[in-house]
């Protein structure tokens, strides 16, 4: 007897959908606005919740940085959003299922769990936002599906956005531009140490590939990176990252150092403080690290 087709069964001739390397189908092309037109319309229905969401959207707030010098607290990502353009990028923190001790790097984490009725997936990503101008952020996400755990980490991203300093501290350049660090910083995280060590101007970023993206995205160009521990771990590994970068703030500089380094905190650029005459001075470093001086 012959076996009668099922009528949703597809035919030979049809090509299936095509799926990603996770079993997603992929969305087809609906002639959607670009990426950047998307965050436009959405930041036009905003409906802020918070009052300091409210002072940005009624234009009272200008500056990202008026928001991280004082320390407040970002709840909302729009907020973000309509101060910074920023970029992001996925961390491949996870691997492929391979033989003799795994496959290619991937974006997404997948672990799952042992019931009763099955094994229950879940998939975690890390995501770096940034607008390459001193601005940075790290976010971790984890869900059931690859879709909600990326749009979770882009969001705590956009949250944990802060400010760096950067300069040129390498005695080989001394060029004065903020193309580097302006001093040698400490990151650590488990068993993983990472020192970030300012390079001239042209040495690029000698540092593994997941770490370069996030010193791209912070507006980091040239720096030397030193590391010890299991630095297999990518997850701590980019902890340790955050930690050092962290502590570029966290320093305190003299006046004649922030002259000579150029340092720059986030996209603005440092005044001048009073000389070591104790004559008072004002004035503004340019990237060139000359200061445009005017004494009172």
């Amino acid at each position: 007897m012959a076996r009668r087709k099922r009528p949703d069964a597809p035919k030979k001739n049809d090509k299936a959908a095509p799926r990603s390397a996770y079993g997603e189908k992929e969305l087809r092309s609906s002639g959607q606005s670009p990426r950047a037109s998307q965050e436009s319309s959405s930041l036009d229905n905003w409906k802020p919740k918070t009052l300091l969401g409210s002072k940005v959207k009624n234009r009272e707030i200008f500056h990202i940085d008026e928001i991280l010098d004082r320390g407040q607290k970002v709840l909302e990502p729009e907020i973000i959003d309509s101060l910074l353009s920023l970029e992001q990028d996925l961390l491949m923190v996870g691997q492929s299922k391979g033989k003799f001790g795994g496959g290619a790097r991937r974006v997404f984490r997948q672990t799952q769990k042992k019931t009763m009725e099955g094994n229950k997936p879940k998939f975690a990503t890390v995501v770096v936002v940034g607008d390459k101008n001193g601005h940075v952020g790290l976010g971790f996400g984890k869900a059931k599906e690859t879709v909600p755990a990326r749009e979770k980490a882009i969001r705590k991203a956009k949250l944990n956005l802060f400010k760096i300093r950067r300069g040129c501290g390498s005695w080989q350049c001394n060029c004065g531009k903020p193309h580097s660090i302006p001093f040698t910083v400490t990151g650590k995280c488990g068993s993983i140490e990472i020192k970030f060590i300012p390079a001239p101007k042209g040495k690029g970023l000698c540092c593994q590939k997941e770490i370069a993206k996030v010193l791209e995205l912070a507006g980091i160009k040239d720096v030397w990176v030193k590391t010890r521990g299991q630095t297999r771990n990518l997850l701590n590994f980019v902890y340790a990252c955050e930690d050092a970068l962290h502590q570029l703030m966290q320093v305190k500089l003299k006046p004649e150092d922030i002259n000579r380094l150029g340092v720059i905190e986030g996209s603005i650029e440092q005044p001048a403080l009073p000389d070591e005459a104790g004559m008072a001075v004002e004035g503004i470093v340019s990237p060139a690290g000359d200061a445009e001086v005017k004494k009172e």
